[in-house]
């Protein structure tokens, strides 16, 4: 009875998504930088990096982020997958030819922070990039997040490190082995998230390890 609209600019929508229409997400964001130093800042084991847009303090793109993560909007997750997956596609961002399967890891939450917010974010973003890249989803009991960390928000580099340091843990390394692993999180701002995870992964025989993030900040 009533048409889908888009939550940013209000049209209706009339293709597969379910909060964002193709003209905002063509348009209305600003695409995402690499910085030069990042190939520096990377661990080697990461092949590569890659974030759809640069993040908005108080803009359209933290509207969507926080009416994802705070108001349980999760098709908005599902849609900001989706157009990830695409330009992870268009920009030939996965090598088809790699003999490892790929599989995608959400960043995980803890547990009790999971059960407070009703879900994972990372989770629903990764639902609508699977969609896309006909990637499956890594089972969420295979990485834990066994350290319930303060929001890093504010934080220094270095209070990030020490906030995030062995939050992780791989509770099925056998799962892992011989694998690729697609990082998906909402906002990659210094790393120290991302880069506590691929620590943690190291562990296990995997192959090769890409992060990609809806923002960088």
């Amino acid at each position: 009875m009533f048409p889908k609209v888009c939550v940013i600019c209000g049209m209706s929508l009339y293709q597969k998504r379910q909060f964002i229409c193709a003209e905002c997400a063509q348009n209305r964001f600003e695409k995402a930088v690499t910085s030069k130093s990042d190939a520096i800042n990377l661990p080697e084991v990461v092949t590569k990096r890659f974030a759809l847009w640069q993040f908005d303090k108080g803009g359209y793109l933290q509207d969507l982020l926080h009416k994802l993560k705070y108001h349980r909007l999760t098709g908005v997750g599902e849609d900001l997958g989706q157009i990830l997956g695409d330009a992870l596609r268009k920009n030939n961002f996965i090598d088809d030819n790699e003999k490892n399967e790929l599989v995608i890891l959400p960043v995980p939450l803890h547990h009790s922070k999971r059960r407070k917010r009703g879900f994972n974010q990372a989770f629903y973003i990764s639902k609508g990039m699977s969609e896309v890249l006909r990637v499956p989803i890594l089972k969420k009991d295979v990485v834990l997040r066994i350290k319930n960390t303060k929001t890093q928000t504010g934080f220094s580099l270095t209070k990030r490190r020490e906030n995030i340091s062995d939050a992780f843990s791989i509770a099925q390394p056998a799962t892992l082995t011989g694998k690729d692993i697609l990082i998906v999180d909402d906002v990659f701002t210094t790393g120290a998230t991302a880069f506590e995870l691929v620590t943690e992964l190291q562990k296990a025989k995997i192959g090769k390890i890409y992060i990609a993030t809806v923002a960088q900040a």
